[in-house]
């Protein structure tokens, strides 16, 4: 590996773990197009949709270890919504991580795009009054959140992403969890969630040890930056900036594939 795909596999990194801790994410919604589109765009290396769906899950891994760090003062952890969530994720994650290298490139693609579309109409729809719930009273229904992680979990392992990016929208429109304790706790479902699909495509043989330890590292010096910066953040803002990065990829994605 030269100079030139080292720092860029490494901001590749950066940008999207320190976009993870912020908005509570796994960053896979982000770092999938780059790293599929851009260093071939720089003359570099391409990858296939197989290794960057290895590469995304190492890589999330790591990322929402750090974001979880940041949030794990002051209550912002649902430890029901992490346990039904996070074991079913974890079931569906890696069944669909597993299946996945039965899939063609643009199968893996296009389900990608479904995902991505679905949580971008869902990041659209109002949410008023979410967040004028205290932390301690917020209350959902465990079974209808266990089966809507394991179906996200199924479609998340096949791209080698958590899910967070579909989560959150399911976490604020359907569940109706307040805004800072859906990115903190989805933090740490992803993170559960990614060690299914890290299973599955270490087992499979879907990853690219070296740029995804460059990942890596990028991830554990960003994502709690960012996750220190999303604390301090508009709660409004986050959520448009989160419906804004997924209507993006989301556009991107399709147009690929059609």
């Amino acid at each position: 590996m030269d100079l030139g795909f080292i720092i860029t596999i490494f901001l590749i990194g950066f940008i999207g773990s320190y976009i993870s801790g912020m908005l509570g994410i796994g960053g896979s919604i982000i770092k999938y197009p780059m790293l599929l589109y851009i260093p071939p765009m720089l003359g570099l290396a391409a990858f296939s949709a197989h290794e960057v769906a290895g590469i995304s899950a190492i890589q999330v891994f790591f990322a929402t270890i750090g974001g979880v760090w940041v949030y794990r003062k002051g209550g912002y952890l649902n430890k029901d919504l992490i346990i039904y969530m996070g074991t079913s994720i974890l079931i569906g994650s890696f069944i669909g991580s597993y299946g996945s290298k039965f899939m063609s490139e643009d199968g893996i693609n296009f389900t990608y795009g479904i995902l991505a579309a679905i949580a971008a109409i869902m990041m659209f729809i109002p949410k008023k009054g979410l967040d004028d719930t205290p932390l301690d009273q917020v209350k959902f229904n465990k079974w209808l959140a266990a089966t809507l992680a394991g179906v996200v979990g199924i479609g998340a392992g096949i791209v080698g992403a958590a899910g967070a990016f579909i989560l959150v929208p399911i976490m604020l429109v359907v569940l109706k969890i307040p805004t800072r304790m859906t990115i903190a706790s989805s933090l740490a479902i992803t993170f559960i969630s990614s060690i299914g699909a890290t299973i599955g495509k270490i087992t499979t043989g879907q990853v690219d040890y070296y740029p995804a330890f460059i990942m890596v590292v990028a991830s554990l010096i960003a994502a709690p930056l960012g996750a220190m910066a999303g604390k301090k953040m508009n709660t409004k803002v986050l959520q448009v900036t989160l419906a804004l990065l997924i209507l993006g990829t989301a556009i991107k994605i399709w147009i690929d594939i059609l």
